[in-house]
């Protein structure tokens, strides 16, 4: 369990005590987007806010996962049985986490506690969809009891609103967070052109697209890039792939890396590619346009309210192979291109920064923790994210 900020009751600026924040996610040591947005939480340290961070998902088999989100929601009760909790602070995506924190958001509920849930899945609609009827009851109600949703899209709030009927003024659009480099590289100039993708690697994310439509590109565009892609998930079966569309010498499949393995990758390539088929809002998305990289994607989720076709990022379908081909092969071809969206994506995301992301935050948590007739906050007395 990690700590952030003093661990008293102590004033805190105006005479006010700091707000007392249990934020409960994925561990700190596992892989991935909602793993990045906790940690770019933590190191901001928000002033006038003390979070105490419960992993309730470990890097372990399901014994171990089990017995670790047991130790979650009792060290949760134990806490709020001590009255050392204003808001519970809890990151959900899909499937088991679902299940997981609308246990953990009815417990804080019933000791008189608010909630904020924030709401990471990209596929929780079509998880949502297939639950039994009885199930997805438990789920509205589990969002419902919530004092605040946090979704990463106006798309994401008009679902929460009229799939799970969670009160308009109670869901928050928040995007996600970035931290900006202070320094990117010059782009300009010959040599081979590198594409990157970061994700986990499967049919989802777009992966195998991605080397499918590399594999569609005139030789004489092939010859001058080369595509690296790095996560988990299906690493033998995009390895498989590559070798089967006779790539190998051009394709560089990578495990998950560490972060700064994925800043020199960012640093070095001058393309970014992201075909998912569906998304919330992608933090290697973010990160690619914050290094100020180009970006293929597609219009799913949160992305189309992030970028503009033809100004930050060029977009194409999930799945069209041949859009896919021609989006690489005309910025491999056109570096006046790459350089202007690449410049123009950094513009973009600089409205991401994670100063302005916690600020929104503290208000939220503050929004939270005021007592029940006072109104809750609205997107206008947010940072403008």
């Amino acid at each position: 369990m990690r700590q952030i900020g003093a661990p008293t009751r102590a004033v805190a600026g105006r005479g006010k005590a700091p707000i007392r924040v249990v934020m409960i996610g994925e561990s700190l040591s596992r892989q991935g987007g909602v793993v990045a947005v906790e940690r770019l939480i933590l190191e901001q340290r928000i002033p006038a806010v003390h979070t105490r961070h419960i992993a309730s998902l470990p890097n372990a088999g399901l014994a171990t996962k089990l017995l670790v989100f047991a130790r979650a929601a009792l060290t949760l009760v134990w806490l709020l049985l001590r009255s050392q909790v204003d808001v519970v602070h809890l990151h959900v995506s899909q499937k088991g986490s679902a299940f997981r924190k609308s246990i953990l958001a009815n417990i804080a509920v019933a000791f008189g506690k608010p909630v904020i849930m924030h709401a990471h899945g990209g596929t929780f609609p079509v998880f949502y969809s297939r639950l039994p009827r009885a199930v997805r009851a438990w789920m509205r109600l589990a969002f419902r009891r919530c004092s605040r949703v946090l979704v990463l899209s106006h798309g994401w709030k008009e679902f929460y609103v009229r799939r799970l009927g969670v009160h308009p003024d109670h869901v928050v659009v928040l995007p996600n967070p970035v931290a900006l480099p202070a320094i990117v590289p010059d782009r300009k100039g010959a040599g081979r052109v590198q594409i990157l993708y970061l994700g986990k690697l499967n049919r989802l994310k777009g992966s195998f697209d991605l080397i499918e439509a590399f594999a569609r590109l005139p030789e004489e565009h092939r010859s001058q890039a080369r595509l690296v892609l790095a996560g988990n998930g299906e690493v033998n079966e995009t390895q498989a792939l590559v070798h089967r569309r006779n790539l190998s010498g051009s394709v560089a499949v990578l495990e998950w890396v560490d972060t700064l393995q994925r800043d020199r990758l960012l640093k070095e390539s001058r393309i970014f590619v992201l075909p998912s088929y569906y998304e919330g809002l992608p933090m290697a998305l973010l990160e690619a346009m914050a290094w100020k990289l180009p970006v293929i994607t597609t219009p799913v989720g949160g992305i189309p309210e992030v970028v503009t076709h033809g100004y930050s990022a060029l977009l194409v379908g999930p799945g069209e192979l041949d859009q896919l081909a021609e989006a690489m092969q005309l910025l491999i071809h056109d570096e006046d291109l790459r350089l202007r969206l690449g410049q123009n994506a950094r513009r973009r995301v600089e409205q991401f920064d994670i100063g302005a992301y916690s600020r929104s935050l503290a208000a939220i948590y503050r929004s939270a923790a005021a007592p029940v007739d006072t109104p809750p906050v609205g997107q206008r007395q947010l940072s403008q994210l």
